[in-house]
């Protein structure tokens, strides 16, 4: 039962993460909301960048539906536990970056802690 709890939402965070990806890959001033203060959203560099960041998330995404149709719970608990650390890298690259303490600890914080919860629950399944 919390196993497939656990895999619905392993499921939603993979779109959410989809979904961000391809919002930050076709409207870059979404950046905005990650939490990084003087997002520089009209320089070509930059955007650059984010087009980086957002086909990665992307893909990302796209390995928890793939482990969701053919892999195990084990294996997409293992997934979602290394995943995990890329909310708390965000969250450590907002706070050094002097970004608000909602973005460190509302959005990347309570990502990372929803991941490991998900991962702890497919584990033990």
């Amino acid at each position: 039962m919390l196993s497939n709890i656990a895999t619905v939402f392993a499921g939603l965070i993979g779109a959410g993460i989809i979904f961000m990806g391809a919002l930050a890959f076709w409207a870059p001033q979404a950046a905005v909301g990650f939490g990084i203060p003087d997002t520089p959203t009209e320089d070509r560099s930059f955007h650059a960048w984010l087009s980086v960041k957002a086909v990665r998330e992307i893909a990302s995404g796209l390995f928890i539906f793939i482990l969701l149709a053919g892999g195990t719970t084990h294996l997409l608990g293992w997934f979602m536990l290394a995943a995990s650390a890329i909310p708390v890298g965000d969250a450590v690259i907002v706070l050094r970056s002097n970004g608000p303490k909602s973005a460190v600890y509302g959005i990347h914080g309570a990502t990372a802690v929803v991941m490991l919860t998900i991962s702890a629950l497919l584990l033990i399944a």
